[in-house]
């Protein structure tokens, strides 16, 4: 590819890295700048349009969305809003969920996921509202990073199977969620898939803001427990 054609392709994939920086933008607290996400995702872009091979694999749109979101990911992290002890109660809920599962071989109850952890119900809902934090990138920071697939997608690049590794695990992990309670799979479709903020699921679902946080963090606990099974 020559510098001209990176550079008309660069141009014409910014509104793609816009769209990703808006959708995690919404999710995070506000000293996190959407001109910082911006940048990394055009970092993302031009790295992609810089190492991408088109003939040896995934389309340019597959292979550029997943190097934007990782750039963006990364900055995500490297910015570390989420404090240590977060990422520490959510590691111990998505257990004590996998664990309560794994012994009644159905949906553990909010009550009993309490119990196992040995606090109160209340207690456990606001450790599900704190714990919210911890994965508010969506299913992109579950099971599989984008790290991963984009070695996967440059180590074997003329494999049929190369493509396929992102819809594979998308196609798992919506079978996963298919599982889900019912209020669970409303909720993670209007927020990931329709992208609605939480105030707007809580007026759909008849609750409050605060509810919907909690499911959301109980849905992404019980998937990653499952995932991790």
């Amino acid at each position: 590819m020559s510098d001209s054609q990176a550079s008309q392709l660069i141009e014409s994939y910014i509104p793609l890295v816009k769209h990703f920086v808006r959708h995690f933008i919404c999710r995070l607290p506000p000293q996190v700048q959407f001109d910082d996400l911006m940048q990394a995702g055009m970092i993302g872009l031009i790295e992609a349009a810089k190492h991408y091979q088109g003939e040896k694999g995934a389309q340019f749109s597959t292979y550029a969305s997943i190097r934007i979101k990782g750039s963006i990911l990364d900055e995500i992290r490297r910015q570390d809003w989420v404090p240590r002890s977060v990422y520490k109660v959510s590691r111990q809920i998505s257990q004590a969920v996998k664990n309560l599962e794994n012994r009644l071989g159905r949906d553990a109850k909010d009550h009993e996921v309490a119990q196992e952890l040995g606090i109160s119900i209340e207690d456990y809902y606001d450790l599900l509202q704190d714990s919210q934090g911890a994965h508010l990138y969506g299913f992109d920071d579950i099971g599989m990073d984008d790290d991963h697939l984009v070695s996967e997608l440059n180590t074997h690049p003329s494999e049929p199977q190369a493509d396929a590794i992102h819809d594979d695990f998308h196609d798992y992990l919506a079978n996963i969620i298919h599982m889900l309670p019912k209020n669970e799979q409303l909720a993670l479709s209007l927020y990931y898939e329709h992208e609605l903020q939480l105030k707007e699921i809580g007026d759909l679902m008849g609750i409050s803001e605060s509810r919907v946080s909690q499911i959301l963090s109980q849905a992404t606990h019980r998937i990653r427990a499952r995932i991790e099974e």
